[in-house]
């Protein structure tokens, strides 16, 4: 049996997942990394992307965050996301009204705090239409 890894990704919701896999994969802030037992400890912004949950040498889960932070040890990561939302239950109407609320608060945003706020929202939306399943954009 392969050695494992325990994952633990949290929304500010709820606990959305918490189990033993082989390898996590997970947008950092610098770019992809993988997260294997026995790995170097760290921590992480995490970049709006897809975290993908491995076992048996099998992907399993593609969860959508939309940012937060990760930490690493040699025996577990935990991920504390903004906002996760599985892969599967993304629809282009759904992204599609995200990244048009994204657009509008940025045309009428009073301020550069404002502007900000709304690129990180249109950041994210854009993220998550990179994310959507195959069929979902059709």
């Amino acid at each position: 049996m392969a050695e494992k890894i325990d994952f633990e990704l949290i929304s500010p919701e709820r606990l959305l997942v918490s189990q033993a896999v082989e390898m996590v994969v997970v947008p950092g802030s610098e770019g992809d990394f993988g997260a294997l037992p026995r790995h170097a400890p760290m921590i992480t912004a995490v970049r709006p992307g897809v975290i993908e949950v491995y076992d048996a040498s099998v992907l399993r889960d593609r969860i959508f965050v939309a940012g937060g932070f990760a930490e690493v040890s040699e025996k577990r990561i935990t991920v504390l996301a903004e906002e996760a939302v599985m892969v599967g239950d993304l629809t282009a109407a759904m992204v599609e009204q995200r990244a048009k609320k994204a657009k509008e608060a940025l045309e009428e945003a009073p301020n550069e705090v404002a502007r900000a706020a709304a690129r990180q929202s249109l950041a994210i939306a854009e993220a998550m239409r990179a994310a959507l399943p195959k069929s979902a954009t059709h």
